[in-house]
């Protein structure tokens, strides 16, 4: 199975080594045909099976203990937040990621308090497809995966890159019942905290589209802390009807070449 997801990567990592940024209104979508069948196979899983147990464990269970169960998954991310913001030199964040783990596995119990961020020390996320980003390896192909739901090239190659960041990768018997069970508790979890946001997708016209569209941007945005470049839109320069291009970022031009 690992050696499987590995070779799956290198073969996305070769496909999107050579491809620069796309606007996220204008995506390199080539399997869109297929993208949309799995995206509709996505949507049907989750109103039969994974939404109803969502809103199950939403409605019994009290919010503090939801809490509890979002910090200490959350906490279990935090090696690969430290490791991602060390490869893109960002070593103040670094520091803070660490603060974060020793924090929040000591006096948050685990890490089921939040106690850093109580502390000023907030939550930073970064990861091996926010990494490629910033040093200029282009997104690649939109891609709507079974289950696991929208990603790209690049970001499929951190996911499998991430996960041998994760404590819980190297423990014996990872695959055993526990480690299956702490893994569907994860994913209810993160799925009951989305469920207020239901509304919103079911009321757009194309729900496709609209969830690309805003996977892209949000994956755009992380790259850059929140603080996106503007795009090379052909902007007029002067009344005589003469553009000029906006400078690109850094990492998108690196991508381009």
């Amino acid at each position: 199975m690992r050696r499987a997801g590995t070779l799956l990567a290198f073969v996305a990592f070769a496909a999107v080594s050579g491809c620069a940024h796309r606007p996220a209104d204008d995506p390199a979508d080539p399997l869109e045909p297929v993208n949309r069948a799995v995206f509709k196979f996505n949507e049907t899983a989750d109103k039969y099976a994974l939404r109803p147990v969502a809103k199950v464990y939403a409605d019994v269970t009290p919010a503090p203990a939801r809490r509890s169960v979002t910090n200490f998954f959350d906490n279990l991310q935090e090696p690969r937040n430290i490791v991602n913001a060390l490869l893109q030199a960002k070593f103040v964040q670094a520091s803070k990621n660490l603060g974060r783990l020793v924090l929040n596995t000591t006096a948050g119990l685990a890490g089921f308090i939040d106690v850093a961020s109580e502390v000023g020390l907030e939550k930073h996320e970064e990861g091996l497809g926010q990494t490629l980003g910033y040093w200029g390896v282009g997104e690649g192909w939109y891609l709507m995966l079974p289950l696991l739901g929208p990603s790209t090239n690049r970001d499929l190659v951190g996911f499998a890159g991430d996960s041998f960041l994760n404590p819980s990768f190297y423990l014996p018997g990872r695959y055993d019942v526990y480690a299956i069970s702490a893994n569907v508790v994860n994913l209810v979890d993160t799925r009951a905290n989305f469920l207020a946001a239901d509304g919103i997708l079911q009321q757009q016209f194309d729900r496709y589209l609209f969830v690309r569209t805003a996977y892209l941007q949000q994956r755009w945005s992380l790259i850059h802390d929140g603080n996106p470049p503007l795009e090379d839109f052909e902007l007029p320069d002067d009344e005589s009807g003469e553009t000029s291009q906006t400078d690109a970022p850094k990492a998108v031009t690196t991508a381009a070449k």
